[in-house]
């Protein structure tokens, strides 16, 4: 009963196996399909096989033969080329919103879409590098929710949250949310990605204004059946305008250095260097962070940026260095 059911599939099964398992490279004669095609246990014969792979070309799939040393076929071209997966795995592998598992579940099925021979070169490419990536594993599916939320015409509600430091806790970083969890209620209008990083533009029609928010920062999205507002606000919008404007390094010496922060900024070093970074109790308010960095002027501008939030702790020069470029800008605005 199971051979009969497989054999009505028996093309099926060989269109399976000649895209998973063949290329130019490895192509497979007639009677190593007949074995593979027994493994599903289907019989078949050398003259249908024949016929069978006609029709696989006539269906579209680009089978080739070739003659030496002795006749075998192949699947020649295919939907992606090569070079084309390796841009898509490296994309998803660099992109800083798509978590660690997410990425190698992509991955995954990106290497679907070549031979089994062909996906070890992309399967290489997967451990070439250490990027750091978000710690939201939502964040794929609230890209989705937002999209059909704008398709849909419809308001949404959501929590938001941000990064906190509690060495009460086991995990000295977790999530609080903002407002003590109350939803936000607001018309998404566009998805902006900057700087590895998805933002939600939207109508906040309580404060009657456009606003943005961190997608990887938002949970327990929910599409409402009110239609969104805003309409007037965004009719002249120019996404990337307002991007430049809302939204924000060359090489230089590694260090290992000791920064003292105020607490709230636990989630934009935490954005910056990763989870894997060594964080340590200064006093209530503050944290010490012990990070590797290239220091460079745009380092310095960046830390500048905090004001007397951000402190260099160690080593001694690179705060003397911090203090003499402080010191230089401000002798600019005085003169």
């Amino acid at each position: 009963m199971a051979k009969t059911a497989n054999q009505k599939l028996k093309i099926l099964y060989l269109m399976k196996i000649l895209m998973e398992e063949t290329d130019e490279q490895h192509p497979l004669t007639i009677k190593a399909l007949v074995s593979k095609l027994g493994q599903y246990n289907i019989r078949s014969e050398r003259k249908s096989l024949y016929s069978d792979i006609e029709n696989l070309r006539l269906f579209g799939i680009d089978i080739e033969k070739i003659n030496t040393p002795i006749c075998a076929y192949y699947v020649a071209s295919r939907s992606f080329e090569m070079p084309e997966l390796k841009l898509l795995v490296d994309a998803v592998q660099s992109s800083k919103f798509i978590t660690h598992k997410k990425s190698t579940d992509l991955i995954r099925k990106i290497e679907h879409l070549t031979s089994i021979h062909e996906a070890q070169k992309l399967q290489r490419q997967v451990y070439i590098s250490n990027r750091i990536k978000s710690l939201n594993e939502c964040i794929y599916y609230n890209v989705d929710y937002l999209h059909e939320a704008i398709a849909q015409n419809k308001q949404i509600k959501f929590q938001y949250f941000e990064w906190v430091v509690n060495f009460n806790q086991p995990e000295k970083v977790s999530k609080q949310f903002r407002k003590e969890g109350e939803r936000y209620c607001v018309s998404p209008w566009a998805l902006s990605w900057d700087d590895e990083k998805y933002y939600l533009v939207a109508f906040d029609s309580e404060a009657n204004c456009i606003k943005h928010y961190r997608v990887d920062k938002m949970a327990a999205i929910e599409i409402q059946e009110n239609v969104r507002e805003g309409k007037v606000h965004f009719e002249q919008f120019d996404l990337a305008v307002y991007s430049q404007k809302i939204f924000g390094m060359y090489g230089g010496q590694e260090e290992q250095i000791t920064l003292k922060l105020a607490n709230e900024l636990v989630g934009v070093v935490l954005d910056k260097f990763g989870s894997q970074i060594s964080i340590s109790k200064c006093d209530e308010d503050h944290i010490f962070v012990k990070i590797k960095v290239a220091v460079s002027p745009p380092f310095i501008g960046w830390l500048a940026g905090f004001g007397s939030q951000a402190v260099v702790v160690e080593p001694a020069h690179l705060a003397s260095q911090v203090c003499s470029t402080f010191q230089e800008a401000l002798a600019q605005y005085q003169n």
